[in-house]
């Protein structure tokens, strides 16, 4: 595998491969020195045409925890500014000696475009309203520490679907592991296509949780709409914000999930956020570990991973014992 584009580039096993992979990053991150050198000599290029703090943080993260070098592209001081193109951009960063670029773009498509134009590996880190395939992965990897399992659960993806890329790639991602999946949003937040999704639908959130495992909570991400779909955010938060009386139907089990950021008062209310079903830091914290078992899928080795596991780190990061030259 070259590429992670979406989720579907994985499937179903490639999945579940990738979440037992990432157990191996999760136990090198609890190390007093979370660092290993599997990806020594590799760079990882962050190429982010829209702002984010998780997704760009824990990338970059990522791939310093596996020695790679680390180069942070930052467009607002670049020459894309002076109207040079994406594509020459990229070309550049490639003649620089860039192995994987960590792509997230607000058109649907760049990411896969770019794999035209540069030799290494491509993330797709969010492109437009299409997908953001990590995303999904960190999601049901916290779901499986959690839950054991998504076979079977009835997952609720609430609210503005229509304009998310994550609602794309989780409704993928869930189904394919076995969990039903409904979106509940209104009428003006859903896509007009879904009748071709493996999903149901509802514009009814009270009548969805009785029996809700996971309530995945979307963000309204108004920077998207050009129009006004809902009459306001006091009324959305009404009529599909989770608060105190809704969570208090929900199961002791059960799980409330975001994305984030999170806008709280509208999707979510602030005291949900401090109840131990509310899982979001998990999510964030769970980021890094699958985003290096990514990064290894794509430029790791095998050999290199079993030395990582040789025994803990030294004071240079090396694992006691490694085969690994300095």
């Amino acid at each position: 595998m070259k590429h992670l584009l979406s989720i579907a580039d994985l499937g179903a096993d490639g999945i579940a491969d990738l979440l037992t992979l990432t157990d191996s990053f999760v136990e090198i991150s609890s190390r007093s020195i979370p660092k290993v050198p599997v990806l020594r000599g590799k760079t990882v290029a962050s190429l982010f045409f829209e702002d984010s703090t998780r997704t760009r943080l824990s990338f970059e993260t990522a791939a310093r925890r596996l020695s790679a070098d680390v180069i942070s592209f930052s467009v607002s001081t670049s020459s894309l500014n002076k109207g040079e193109s994406v594509r020459d951009t990229v070309e550049t960063i490639e003649a620089m000696g860039v192995d994987a670029l960590v792509v997230r773009h607000g058109c649907a498509g760049v990411p896969q475009q770019i794999t035209s134009w540069f030799e290494g590996s491509v993330i797709n880190a969010g492109d437009g309203w299409h997908e953001h395939p990590t995303q999904a992965l960190l999601d049901t990897y916290t779901i499986r520490q959690h839950r054991g399992s998504l076979r079977g659960l009835r997952v609720l993806i609430v609210g503005d679907v229509k304009h998310s890329r994550v609602a794309r790639s989780n409704m993928e991602a869930f189904t394919m592991l076995g969990a039903s999946v409904t979106l509940v949003a209104p009428g003006t937040l859903l896509p007009p296509n879904t009748k071709s999704w493996p999903v149901e639908t509802s514009h009814d959130l009270d009548a969805c949780l009785g029996d809700a495992d996971i309530v995945y909570l979307l963000r309204m991400q108004q920077e998207r709409q050009e129009d006004a779909l809902v009459p306001s955010l006091r009324e959305y938060a009404t009529d599909f914000g989770l608060d105190r009386g809704r969570m208090a139907r929900l199961s002791p089990d059960a799980l409330v999930m975001h994305p984030g950021p999170m806008n709280r008062g509208v999707e979510i209310a602030a005291d949900v956020v401090e109840d131990p079903r509310c899982v979001v830091i998990d999510q964030v914290r769970n980021g890094v570990p699958v985003r290096m078992a990514v990064l290894f899928l794509l430029l790791g080795s095998n050999s290199h991973l079993a030395e990582a596991h040789s025994g803990e780190p030294d004071e240079t990061g090396r694992p006691k014992g490694s085969r690994i030259d300095a």
